[in-house]
């Protein structure tokens, strides 16, 4: 009987520990990472996205907003332009600064929020390019983004594999000295 128990105890952490690395390595049924890109190129700003779905007449707007705005309506809005493939928005004349652009498509859902940084060359020249700096972290004015933690960033599949090795590896570990403790002194 005691045999059995043991063999059942360990079919069960056996298994539990086999299908901790597949849940890990499942992709999540919400996705919460940035889905739009941003970029630039001297004073302009663009935004692409393929999250917005079409009604017919449109895909959407995107947002610009400065350090000091945090609602959508404040920012300077544009409309998504493109196909039902790839939709896009660009804002010209941008001063250098902290910016976030905000992408609401025509349905009410939100593609994607990434803060950027557009500062001026220190150095002037005739073709001074200003530097960029992306986060898909949203501006501090727009709040954290509580409980995410690890999920906002894609990680790898050794990054996955190696956290979840780890994971078993302790779990054993901990079942073996919680065994080994519960079990009393013979002398």
């Amino acid at each position: 009987m005691r045999t059995t128990q043991r063999l059942l105890r360990s079919g069960l952490t056996v298994a539990a520990t086999a299908a901790l690395p597949l849940a890990l390595a499942a992709p999540a049924a919400v996705a919460w990472g940035s889905g739009i890109s941003v970029s630039t190129s001297g004073t302009s700003v663009s935004v692409t996205t393929s999250a917005c779905p079409s009604n017919g007449s449109s895909f959407g707007n995107a947002s610009l907003l400065s350090s000091g705005q945090t609602n959508f309506a404040q920012g300077r809005q544009m409309p998504l332009t493109g196909t039902s493939g790839s939709q896009s928005a660009a804002w010209t004349g941008v001063s250098p600064g902290t910016f976030t652009v905000i992408v609401v498509c025509q349905d009410g859902t939100t593609a994607g929020t990434q803060a950027i940084v557009v500062t001026a060359g220190s150095t002037p020249s005739a073709s001074a390019t200003p530097t960029i700096s992306t986060t898909v972290s949203p501006s501090p004015s727009r709040g954290v983004m509580g409980g995410l933690g690890g999920a906002v960033k894609d990680y790898g599949t050794a990054t996955v594999i190696g956290g979840g090795a780890l994971v078993v590896a302790g779990t054993v570990a901990a079942g073996w000295f919680l065994r080994r403790r519960s079990k009393p002194h013979r002398l």
